[in-house]
């Protein structure tokens, strides 16, 4: 029996982490460098879960900001996403959750995850306790992550994945 293939969007605004989520995810790796996305980088990695094997593509999305639009062509086709907001800048979780909504509008309801990036820098943190329990109690599944130390990176993708085999 050959894999499912999902196509999985990673949305954000610039510089929260996505390109590097994918990168620890799918290489295991991390740089230091910060390289801006242009246009849509793909990816892909194979994962058994459960024992049902799962080819996941990975459009990791350039970051939207007041210049640069998310083009809503690249969303459509997608079994799920992982939004990206950087915990050391809480603008960037306000911004996330409003591509989240036009994400819904093209998509429709498919497997999400809200990932609270570069927990490594956990003290320098914007985001508190309370918008985190603020966001679980408002129905998002919410993981801290970081892409320099690798936390929950995996876990990330395999819940996703489960999410989408569920519906498939």
């Amino acid at each position: 029996m050959s894999p499912m293939r999902a196509k999985v969007c990673m949305l954000g605004t610039f510089a929260v982490g996505k390109t590097s989520l994918v990168q620890r995810f799918v290489k295991s790796l991390f740089s230091e460098r910060y390289q801006t996305t242009i246009g849509v980088q793909i990816d892909k990695k194979e994962l058994v879960l459960d024992g049902r094997a799962l080819t996941i593509m990975l459009w990791d999305l350039y970051g939207e900001d007041e210049f640069q639009k998310l083009n809503e062509s690249f969303l459509r086709g997608a079994h799920g996403c992982l939004f990206v907001a950087d915990g050391t800048r809480a603008a960037t979780l306000a911004a996330t959750l409003e591509l989240a909504q036009r994400f819904e509008a093209v998509v429709g309801d498919v497997p999400r995850l809200l990932l609270i990036n570069k927990r490594d820098l956990v003290e320098q943190w914007e985001l508190g306790d309370d918008e985190l329990a603020k966001l679980a109690a408002s129905g998002w599944d919410v993981l801290m992550t970081s892409a320099k130390t690798g936390a929950n990176v995996e876990q990330a993708f395999e819940r996703l994945g489960r999410a989408i085999l569920a519906r498939a």
